[in-house]
């Protein structure tokens, strides 16, 4: 979950190192460090805190045209300076960044302690530099790193280097790593991922696992299990500059929700041809599966209504990280349908891995092309997002919705009649981030800002829009916000309601709207300040957000002044809405 960029050509390293990090920071954000090899050696610089500060150290930092950037998400080892990457061996001569979990980093610690290695962090990084030190004793530094990276047992991204070598190496195993080559200045960049360095070039090289790159004149590849070499296709990618960088907003998280207009229309580009084909994959499937994390989990659980609303398709969701629990149930003829941003959610990798050993075909939709899940999958479809920098995910939730309604209305033949809908809720939802809209709901912030609990409620397609709703307002406004089913409410969940509890409730136009007034008035009858998310107002709603008439696509507006009240209410609370406290963007380790 850490972010990683080195560099090698001919400008000042540390620059373009501090500024890659910089847009790698949802990776990680609890401290950062620099090592720069020049003529003295290798220099280090690390720091606690944000690399967004790291403008104060510039002048601190080493000068040279080779070097790597470490911004961290702590896994082993409190936030100090001494577990902050890179991390070095005794004599300075090795230092590594490394993204990932060493599982046997103690057993190897103990092994080096031995042989009389001192060890001055927490983490299970530090083992590999003085692994790979312990087989230059006996080989070159190259030879060295491939023996050190085959007794690693666990999942790595690292970077490292030697300071009488002039090459950087890099390897990866279940963890992303991505190569940028500018020929033409003889740049060559490594980063977790292709924000960090897309200012300097957008021509790219995918590393899969199992492989590593010496960064000499030119990347070569090598295979880690057979020592062969490996010929790479180089990719271009279309994300701009602009998409990367925050322009005029205060904040990443307000610009990715106020680009939905676009980002909804961009994920309708897909191939007729593709979509019908994978349409006849879900109808001829014994059975089909929805797999996925996080926010993308919720956009999973609102495809089964999807498709159960507008093709009569029973579907399973599974959490990725519970599927391998499912795999029984696997055969030849089931079809997995994953869904991850990223493409590098470990748990989703691990899900795929588990469903191939079955002989299941993989379908995915990820925004990332090149990414390891778009690679794995027999099929890709592409959000068409863009990069989407904050930690929490807005754009890509409403895209990955787009395209599983698309999915549902092509299993029925009426594909054409699913992107009518959607291209008229992209033009609505542009009507939700108006300046009107969004100052009434940063008025509502100001009345919620200092509540302890909300509750969100909702039923058949507004349920998990409901849980994306609370998912949002927790992970930026750490307001304990829950969701239940309208129906759950009398099962338990009523005794939770109080004297002006904040109560959030979906009610579009559908065959749930009576039932979710009734819902309405039993918790207001207690005491609950109710807010109805609805195209019209009703006398059981204190708070009435207005939202379009959409029918089966109401999920997609619906969560979007969910959206934008939990950023007021983070920023209303002084706090970053785009870097959340204890989460990353990319959750690459299980």
């Amino acid at each position: 979950m850490c972010g990683i960029i080195g560099y090698k050509g001919s400008k000042n390293a540390a620059d373009i190192i501090l500024s890659g990090l910089s847009r790698l920071e949802y990776r990680g954000y609890d401290s950062w460090g620099v090592a720069i090899k020049n003529a003295q050696g290798l220099e280090i610089f690390k720091q606690v805190g944000k690399i967004s500060d790291a403008k104060e150290h510039e002048e601190k930092i080493a000068k040279g045209t080779m070097g790597m950037g470490h911004t961290r998400w702590a896994t082993h080892g409190k936030v100090t300076e001494e577990n902050t990457h890179p991390h070095t061996t005794t004599d300075m001569k090795i230092a590594v960044v490394h993204n990932g979990i060493i599982e046997n980093y103690q057993t190897l610690r103990d092994t080096l302690l031995q042989k009389g290695h001192t060890f001055t962090s927490q983490t299970d990084t530090e083992a590999i530099a003085h692994l790979i030190e312990e087989y230059t004793k006996t080989t070159d530094f190259l030879t060295a790193v491939k023996s050190a990276l085959s007794d690693i047992k666990g999942s790595f991204a690292i970077v490292c280097a030697h300071k009488d070598c002039p090459d950087l190496v890099c390897a990866r195993r279940d963890s992303p790593l991505v190569i940028g080559v500018d020929h033409k200045n003889k740049e060559y960049f490594v980063a977790s991922d292709i924000p960090a360095f897309i200012e300097h070039t957008k021509d790219v090289l995918f590393v899969d696992d199992n492989e590593l790159v010496i960064l000499k004149d030119r990347p070569v590849f090598y295979n880690l299990l057979d020592g062969r070499v490996v010929e790479k296709k180089e990719h271009h990618i279309d994300w701009s500059v602009e998409q990367a960088k925050k322009g005029d907003f205060d904040h990443y998280m307000i610009k990715e929700i106020k680009e939905q207009k676009e980002t909804i229309k961009n994920a309708l580009a897909q191939k007729d041809s593709v979509l019908e084909g994978l349409a006849q994959k879900i109808n001829e499937g014994f059975g089909v599966f929805f797999v996925a994390a996080g926010t993308s989990l919720n956009a999973a659980k609102s495809a089964s209504y999807m498709f159960s609303k507008h093709a009569g398709k029973h579907v399973n969701v599974a959490d990725a990280s519970e599927f391998e629990y499912y795999k029984n149930f696997l055969t030849p003829k089931t079809l997995m349908i994953t869904l991850s941003q990223s493409g590098e959610t470990a748990d989703v990798l691990s899900a795929v891995k588990a469903a191939k050993e079955k002989g299941v075909e993989i379908i995915s939709i990820v925004n990332v092309m090149g990414s390891s899940l778009a690679r794995t999958s027999d099929v890709s479809l592409l959000m068409n997002a863009g990069p989407e920098i904050c930690v929490v995910a807005t754009k890509t939730y409403t895209s990955q919705l787009a395209i599983l309604h698309l999915l549902a209305y092509a299993v029925t033949g009426r594909l054409e009649r699913g992107r009518e809908w959607l291209k008229y809720a992209a033009d609505k939802v542009d009507e939700l981030t108006s300046d009107t809209e969004i100052k009434k709901l940063e008025n509502l912030a100001m009345r919620l800002k200092d509540s302890k609990h909300m509750y969100l409620i909702g039923r058949g397609l507004s349920y998990p829009t409901a849980e994306e709703a609370a998912l949002k307002i927790k992970e930026v406004s750490y307001i304990h916000a829950e969701a239940f089913s309208g129906g759950a409410l009398k099962h338990g969940a009523m005794a939770l309601i109080e004297e002006r509890t904040p109560v959030i409730a979906f009610a579009p136009s559908d065959e749930t709207f009576d039932d979710m007034i009734s819902n309405c008035m039993e918790v207001k009858a207690r005491g609950a300040f109710v807010i109805g998310i609805s195209p019209k107002d009703n006398e059981a709603f204190d708070f009435h957000i207005k939202v379009p008439e959409l029918n089966g696509t109401s999920p997609i507006a619906n969560i979007i002044p969910i959206q934008v009240l939990s950023y007021y209410l983070a920023v209303l609370n002084g706090l970053d809405p785009d870097r959340p406290r204890n989460l990353a963007k990319s959750v690459t380790v299980k």
